[in-house]
C-alpha cells in the first residue's frame, strides 16, 4: 500500500486524477452496494441538475471520489508546502483574515467534499491548527495515514489530538488561546454523541461536537472545502463564515450545521461522498424518528 501511495504521489496531478477516476468508475461498476447507495442518496437529495441523467451523474461522482482517493497520496506524501500550492484560487479568505486579525479562534467545518485532505493541509500551512483524529478501524491503513499526516507535523505532536474526552479538553484549551481546528461534520458519530436531525431531507444521526465547541470557546465558524478544478489544474478553496452563533439547543445546532454543509455541497454536488452510509444508525443510538419536525432556517434564510 505504501508503494502504491508513493507511486500516486510521484505522478503529476493530472495523471494522478486520471488514474483515480478510472479506479472510481471501476469500483462503481463492480460494487453493487456502493453503486446502489450512491444512486439512492443522489435521488433522495435532489441535487442532480434538472435534465441531468442520475446514473450518468453518479458515474461521474464515482470518478470524483476516485480522484479524491488518488490525491490522498499527494496530501500524505508530498511536502506540506507542495500540497498547499495546489490551492490556486481563494473564495472567501478575507473572512478568515478579518477573524484572525480580531484574535478569534476558528472552527473550520470541512465535509467530505472535494479535496478535503488538501483543504486541511492548506489550512495547516497558514494557521495554528489542532485537529482531532479517530484511528481507522483497519490497523494497517491507520498506520499509513498517520505516517503521511505526520509529515510536516509539529515536532511535539501538538497539532493532533485524540478523539477522546482528553482530546476534546486539549482542543478546547487550544481554541481558548486563539487557535483553530478542522471538523468533519458529516461522519456518523458514536452513541450519545449525536442527534437525529435532517440532512438533505432525511434523518441523519449528526454530531453535536461543533455546537458544544463553539459554545465553550466562543470560536467563529467557517464552512470550507477545496473544490477540485478540471484537468488537474488544482483547487479553489471556498470558505463561508456563519455570522450568527449556533443555537444553544443541541438538535437545532446540529441541524444548522447540516444546513451549512448542504449549502456547500450544492456548490459542487458531483464532488460529495454520496456513497457514504450517512443515514445509518450507529450501535446503541436511539432509532431515527419516523418523521422529523420542521427545522426552520434563520431569519435571513441562509445558513451563514
Amino acid at each position: 500500500m505504501r508503494l502504491l501511495l508513493r507511486f500516486l504521489a510521484w505522478l503529476d496531478l493530472p495523471a494522478n486524477h486520471r488514474l483515480g477516476a478510472f479506479a472510481g468508475r471501476l469500483v462503481f461498476r463492480l460494487s453493487p452496494r456502493f453503486r446502489l447507495r450512491t444512486l439512492e442518496n443522489l435521488r433522495a437529495a435532489g441535487v442532480v441538475p434538472e435534465g441531468e441523467d442520475v446514473p450518468r451523474f453518479a458515474r461521474e461522482n464515482a470518478a470524483e471520489i476516485g480522484r479524491g482517493a488518488a490525491e490522498l497520496a499527494w496530501a500524505l506524501y508530498r511536502p506540506v508546502e507542495a500540497v498547499a500550492a495546489l490551492v490556486v484560487e481563494l473564495d472567501g479568505w478575507d473572512a478568515v483574515e478579518r477573524l484572525r486579525a480580531a484574535g478569534r479562534p476558528i472552527l473550520f467545518v470541512t465535509p467530505h467534499l472535494g479535496g478535503y485532505d488538501v483543504a486541511g493541509r492548506y489550512l495547516w500551512s497558514r494557521l495554528p491548527i489542532l485537529a482531532m483524529y479517530r484511528p481507522h478501524k483497519l490497523g494497517w491503513l491507520d498506520a499509513v495515514i498517520r505516517e503521511g499526516r505526520n509529515r510536516g507535523a509539529a515536532p511535539d505532536g501538538t497539532n493532533v489530538a485524540p478523539a477522546t474526552l482528553a482530546g476534546v479538553r486539549l482542543l478546547l484549551r487550544h481554541l481558548r488561546k486563539g487557535g483553530c481546528t478542522v471538523i468533519l461534520p458529516d461522519q456518523v458519530p458514536g452513541e450519545g454523541e449525536g442527534e437525529w436531525v435532517e440532512f438533505f431531507g432525511r434523518p441523519a444521526y449528526t454530531m453535536t461536537l461543533t455546537g458544544r465547541l463553539q459554545e465553550a470557546s466562543g470560536a467563529a465558524l467557517v464552512y470550507c472545502f477545496a473544490e477540485r478544478l478540471p484537468q488537474g489544474r488544482g483547487f479553489r478553496l471556498r470558505l463561508r463564515e456563519r455570522e450568527a452563533p449556533l443555537p444553544a439547543d443541541r438538535a437545532a445546532a446540529a441541524r444548522a450545521v447540516n444546513e451549512g454543509v448542504e449549502a456547500l455541497v450544492r456548490l459542487a454536488p458531483v464532488q460529495y461522498l454520496w456513497g457514504y452510509n450517512r443515514y445509518k444508525r450507529p450501535a446503541g443510538a436511539p432509532p431515527a424518528p419516523g418523521a422529523l419536525g420542521a427545522f426552520t432556517r434563520g431569519e435571513t434564510g441562509r445558513p451563514w
